[in-house]
């Protein structure tokens, strides 16, 4: 399982913009092959902040969603609205601890 992480400063006049382009891609991004999970996350301490949390099957079902068409689109109107370059990382999920495991 690999793990995606994007932290993103946003224009503060410009949230409303993302979040109309996040509602119109949500759905196709969590349905795009190997795609297990999407959250779109705030910073508490700075309300310009957005981050995207994602999990994919594999690096490869990462990497053709980040050569497709629809990343191509929704990252050319998305990095238009910055104040700050973004950053991004990805991990490998190695352990997940349940409350049973407890």
């Amino acid at each position: 399982m690999l793990v995606r992480i994007v932290r993103m400063t946003f224009q503060e006049d410009k949230l409303s913009t993302f979040h109309a382009i996040f509602d119109r891609s949500k759905q196709h991004i969590r349905a795009f092959p190997g795609n297990c999970h999407l959250e779109l996350l705030r910073d508490p301490a700075n309300p310009a902040i957005r981050m995207t949390y994602s999990l994919w099957t594999s690096a490869d079902d990462l990497e053709a969603y980040r050569r497709s068409e629809l990343f191509r689109k929704t990252w050319a109107a998305t990095k238009l609205l910055f104040a700050d370059k973004p950053v991004a990382f990805s991990a490998e999920k190695l352990e997940e601890v349940n409350p049973s495991e407890l």
